[in-house]
C-alpha cells in the first residue's frame, strides 16, 4: 500500500502541473520565452540525468536479457516518436476563428493525454522497485511537465478555449498521468517483471524527449552568455538526479 500511496501523491502532484500556465500569463512573450529556456535547460539534464543515473543502470541490474533491455530503450525512443509525431499533428494551416475551436484543440488534448498516461506507468514502475527511483523518475517528470504544460495551455487559448476551459481540459488531460499509474500498478501486481519492461521503454522515452525534442529548442539561441547559462541549467539537472542517487 506504500506504493500505492508514493505514486498517487507523485501523479496528482505531477497532473496539478497543468495549472502552471495561469501564472505566466501576465508575462510578456519576451519574457515568458527567456524563462522556458532555462525550464528546458534544467529539464534536459534532470531526463538524462534520470536516464542514465537511475533507470538505465537498475534495468541493467535485473535478470532481464540485456538484448532485450536494449531493444526495450529503442522501442521507448520508438514510442516517444510516435507520441510526438501525435501532438504535432495539432500544428494545422486553418486559421484561428472566434466562432469555433481550432482542430488544435483536441489533437492536443489527444497526445497530451497519450503522453500523460505513459508518464504515469513510468512514475508506478518506478516506485515499484524503489522509492528513491520512483522520486527521482517523477522529479524529471515534474522538470519537463512545466514547460510544456506552459505551451499546451497556450496552444488551447490560441485555438479558441476561454481560459477557464483551457485550464479545465488540460488538467484532465494531466489527469491520465492518474489512470496511467493505476493501470500499471494493477498489471504490475499480475505481471511478474513488469518494470523490468517499463523502465528501458521510460529511459528511451527521456532520452528521446530530451534530446531530440528540448535540446533543438536550446539551439535556437547564439547568444555566448545564454548557452552558458543553459549548460549550467543542464548541468543542475543532471547533478540534482546524483545527488538523489548519492543521498537517496
Amino acid at each position: 500500500m506504500i506504493i500505492w500511496f508514493y505514486t498517487i501523491i507523485s501523479v496528482v502532484i505531477v497532473s496539478f502541473i497543468s495549472l502552471v500556465g495561469i501564472f505566466f500569463l501576465s508575462l510578456n512573450k519576451e519574457r515568458l520565452q527567456k524563462i522556458l529556456l532555462y525550464l528546458v535547460s534544467f529539464a534536459v539534464g534532470g531526463l538524462f540525468g534520470d536516464a542514465f543515473i537511475h533507470l538505465l543502470p537498475q534495468a541493467f541490474q535485473s535478470e532481464t536479457d540485456h538484448l532485450l533491455i536494449s531493444l526495450l530503450i529503442l522501442a521507448g525512443i520508438c514510442l516517444f516518436f510516435i507520441l510526438e509525431k501525435v501532438v504535432r499533428w495539432r500544428h494545422c494551416h486553418i486559421p484561428n476563428s472566434k466562432t469555433h475551436i481550432h482542430p488544435a484543440v483536441p489533437m492536443n488534448l489527444i497526445g497530451d493525454g497519450l503522453h500523460n498516461l505513459t508518464d504515469g506507468m513510468i512514475i508506478a514502475a518506478s516506485y515499484s522497485l524503489d522509492f528513491s527511483l520512483g522520486l527521482a523518475t517523477t522529479l524529471a517528470v515534474v522538470l519537463h511537465e512545466i514547460p510544456q504544460e506552459i505551451g499546451d495551455f497556450g496552444v488551447l487559448v490560441y485555438g479558441g478555449l476561454s481560459v477557464k476551459k483551457a485550464v479545465i481540459f488540460n488538467f484532465l488531460s494531466a489527469s491520465m498521468a492518474i489512470l496511467g499509474a493505476v493501470i500499471a500498478l494493477l498489471v504490475g501486481s499480475f505481471v511478474a517483471g513488469f518494470s523490468s519492461v517499463i523502465l528501458p521503454i521510460a529511459a528511451g522515452g527521456f532520452i528521446y524527449i530530451a534530446g531530440a525534442d528540448l535540446i533543438p529548442e536550446l539551439h535556437h539561441e547564439f547568444n555566448l552568455k545564454t548557452s552558458i547559462k543553459q549548460l549550467m541549467a543542464i548541468i543542475s539537472g543532471i547533478g540534482i538526479m546524483a545527488a538523489l542517487l548519492i543521498w537517496g
